[in-house]
């Protein structure tokens, strides 16, 4: 009895192994996809001009991109102030309004200024970032009043 025992723990203990052999490299591919987004989800809206000053820099001119792409850090990414200058890539998921996203757009925004304490109030208070204008042009319609986005920092 013992004998046929052992040969079925046996029996058993090979197929264990040949199954795991051919599922762990798929759990891995997998687990190595998903890891590899390493963003967020968040919200955001918008705020209009004035821009000046801001809690991070001032009236410093020069704090602006180029491209007027930059935000103001809601309190869940504001970091003590930390967040200042940090870059973000962002994209729209939804909207409130139905087609409201563009996309398959991308835009890096540098963060400028503490949705807190902002010259401009935002469209809707509470989001992750408050985007200048141009910013979100970009990724939505103008004057959307608040997007859900991907964000990740780089």
């Amino acid at each position: 009895m013992a004998h046929k025992c052992s040969l079925f723990k046996y029996n058993n203990i090979e197929r264990m192994s040949k199954a795991s052999s051919i599922w762990l490299p798929i759990f891995f591919l997998f687990a190595q996809l998903f890891h590899a987004s390493q963003a967020d989800i968040g919200t955001a809206s918008q705020y209009k001009p004035p821009y000046t000053p801001t809690e991070c820099f001032g009236n410093d001119p020069t704090q602006f991109p180029s491209s007027n792409f930059f935000a103001a850090a809601g309190e869940g990414i504001w970091d003590n102030g930390a967040a200042c200058g940090r870059q973000y890539l962002i994209s729209c998921i939804n909207s409130v309004l139905p087609k409201a996203c563009k996309a398959g757009q991308t835009i890096q925004i540098k963060i400028v200024d503490r949705a807190k304490t902002s010259q401009s109030r935002p469209t809707k208070e509470g989001t992750t970032m408050v985007l200048s204008n141009a910013a979100l042009a970009a990724i939505a319609l103008p004057n959307t009043p608040s997007l859900n986005i991907d964000y990740r920092q780089v």
